[in-house]
């Protein structure tokens, strides 16, 4: 089964989740957007929810489809959230933010009564780092330095360029920069958010540590399986 026939049978069960009258989180990158555009055929045949944008992509996507939106500051919590992930471990702790959207996406997740990820199966590690840098929302004022302390800290940063124009830097919906830090393998990722976080200049970290409570994953033959966090 091909990779696009592979996500669209994911959406349709992660869709199932939205039930009518829910307030949702809406995730940002592809695997969250084509769960938004499940969505969207389902308001138009009658489903009646709103969402929470996590990104200005997610925000236009939805409003596209007809998905109601509200912000954030007007919930006191949300019902659920469902986006992707860039890396899950096996207690479902992840890397989250190639889609440049991740301190939004985090303050989202936080407010969700249940959050959940949807991603291939290719996207489950041992440890987190060993296939994706982790990324870095910085402040722009001061940006070289704030990368010089992630360097020192043993994270090598790499700025990251907008896919627009390889000569500018990306800029975040925050108004911030992202790094992409090599950190490897991580033996004790938890240490690493809390060392990162406390960088002066760091806005946020994509590591999103016991956020996620279940997963919805697609294997290579199309076989949707979830799985949920175990208990610590």
């Amino acid at each position: 089964m091909d990779l696009a026939e592979r996500i669209a049978r994911l959406a349709a069960v992660a869709a199932d989740l939205v039930q009518p009258g829910m307030t949702v989180g809406l995730g940002t990158g592809s695997t969250a957007d084509a769960v938004i555009r499940e969505l969207g055929r389902r308001v138009s045949a009658g489903l009646v929810f709103t969402g929470v944008a996590t990104s200005s992509r997610t925000e236009e996507l939805a409003r596209d489809l007809g998905i109601p939106l509200t912000s954030l500051d007007d919930l006191d919590r949300l019902d659920l959230g469902i986006d992707g992930a860039d890396e899950i471990a096996p207690n479902l702790d992840a890397i989250k933010g190639k889609g440049g959207a991740l301190l939004y996406e985090k303050l989202v997740a936080l407010s969700c009564e249940r959050f959940v990820l949807v991603a291939t199966t290719e996207k489950n590690v041992e440890r987190l780092g060993e296939r994706t840098a982790l990324p870095v929302e910085i402040v722009r004022f001061g940006w070289r330095q704030t990368a010089r302390r992630l360097q020192e800290r043993g994270y090598p940063p790499e700025l990251r360029m907008s896919p627009e124009n390889r000569e500018q830097p990306f800029v975040s919906d925050n108004g911030s920069y992202i790094v992409d830090c090599d950190t490897g393998p991580m033996d004790d990722a938890e240490e690493v958010a809390a060392a990162v976080k406390l960088l002066p200049g760091v806005a946020e970290h994509g590591l999103f540590m016991g956020i996620a409570r279940s997963a919805l994953q697609v294997d290579p033959a199309g076989t949707v399986i979830r799985r949920e966090r175990t208990q610590e």
